[in-house]
């Protein structure tokens, strides 16, 4: 059967961008090595020039021409083949973009699928309802806490008292402070019951008490007796 229809031509897969990258890259080596010949070869034309006369100097300048020309047609060639490889880098660019773009864009439509689905579970009233019952419960638990805290033993006070009482102590403290003695604690917040500060002064010899009468018991300012005391 092949002798008579023939056999299927067989097609090779078109080349990949990778592959025509690498191609370049190759082809742009080669070159950078031919140029750095031409540039060894030229060095060395350079210095035989120094030492050549006559037409012998002549001879050299033709071949250095020569290999010049050479150099700048191979410069000329790899700056081609980099032009190319730019290109070939942006198409790859290019197509990485699209790829990823598609990706995205499946991956967003996925996500808003999946987002109705969630969305579709929640109930709007439910949720109104459940914070309706929470605010309802702080708010039980704050009078509970107000009615725990409530002090039983303390008579309702007067506001209009608290407040007399609060401007008597200011007319106390500025009074206090006309008499000039601002840097001293004010009378409402000194401490009750402190022992006077002494003078100093010793006091003077008690007077003696009078002769008691024969039969009687000797009594002291208080009526309290008094022991005797040796004479």
């Amino acid at each position: 059967m092949n002798r008579i229809f023939g056999r299927k031509k067989e097609t090779k897969p078109a080349p990949s961008l990778s592959d025509a990258q690498g191609r370049l890259e190759e082809r742009g080596g080669n070159l950078d090595k031919k140029i750095a010949a031409l540039n060894a070869e030229l060095s060395q034309y350079k210095a035989q020039l120094k030492k050549a006369r006559g037409s012998a100097a002549a001879s050299i300048k033709r071949r250095a021409a020569q290999t010049l020309k050479r150099k700048r047609m191979y410069e000329q060639q790899r700056d081609q083949l980099a032009a190319q490889a730019f290109n070939v880098d942006q198409t790859s660019f290019a197509i990485d973009t699209a790829k990823d773009t598609i990706t995205t864009v499946e991956a967003m439509k996925a996500a808003n699928t999946a987002l109705k689905v969630e969305t579709a579970k929640i109930n709007i009233d439910h949720i109104d309802d459940v914070t309706d019952d929470l605010a309802d419960m702080f708010e039980d638990l704050n009078e509970v806490n107000e009615a725990l805290g409530r002090n039983y033993a303390m008579d309702d006070i007067d506001d209009a008292d608290l407040d007399a009482e609060l401007d008597a102590l200011g007319d106390d403290f500025e009074e206090e402070l006309d008499l000039g003695t601002a840097d001293a604690t004010p009378g409402f917040l000194a401490p009750a019951g402190l022992p006077v500060e002494p003078s100093g002064v010793l006091p003077a010899n008690p007077t003696p008490a009078a002769p008691v009468p024969a039969g009687e018991e000797a009594v002291d300012e208080f009526g309290l007796p008094v022991a005797p005391t040796a004479s």
